[in-house]
């Protein structure tokens, strides 16, 4: 198993922040490799909620189901993502600063299936991309904070570039 973690400043309300992240639907927009999120379940998004994702890895498309498992607003938002190969666990935490939002994130990636025997393999890929480019989704945070700092807020038209903590991206010690 790999834990991804990190943390971003985005110089706009928690409120917006969570919101905007907590529906799936909206990742396509800041997420170049997801191609397309839709919600397969009625109501409003809670614990339960489900989404049906695809997304691109290399050159193939992967199909993907996200579940809500924890829906605490504005401060906590949980997900498990399934598909065929990998299982993701985790959740993202909002926090005020001064008038921004911190949001913290923290996944365990577990393969699954066949790729279940490669976990170390999956580990030490995953520290050497951290070592090389920073946490795996480093480049997405960054896009989803000048993207909400440009959306989510009435005042401010100039967004500030967002600042971002290194997260951790490598074997669990759990």
């Amino acid at each position: 198993m790999a834990r991804v973690s990190g943390e971003i400043l985005i110089e706009r309300p928690v409120e917006g922040v969570f919101d905007f992240v907590a529906d799936q639907r909206n990742e396509p927009i800041y997420n170049p490799r997801m191609l397309q999120s839709e919600k397969i379940t009625d109501g409003p998004i809670a614990v339960g909620t489900r989404f049906r994702a695809t997304a691109r890895s290399g050159r193939r498309t992967v199909e993907m189901l996200i579940e809500v498992t924890q829906f605490q607003r504005p401060r906590r938002f949980g997900s498990r993502t399934t598909m065929p190969s990998v299982d993701v666990d985790g959740g993202l935490t909002f926090e005020p600063a001064a008038g921004a939002t911190r949001m913290i994130w923290s996944w365990e990636v577990r393969p699954s299936g066949r790729l279940r025997l490669l976990g170390p393999v999956v580990a030490l890929s995953g520290a050497t991309r951290s070592r090389q480019s920073g946490p795996g989704s480093r480049p997405i945070s960054r896009s989803l904070a000048q993207l909400l700092q440009q959306r989510c807020s009435e005042h401010s038209p100039s967004p500030k570039r967002p600042r971002m903590v290194l997260g951790h991206y490598g074997p669990s010690h759990s």
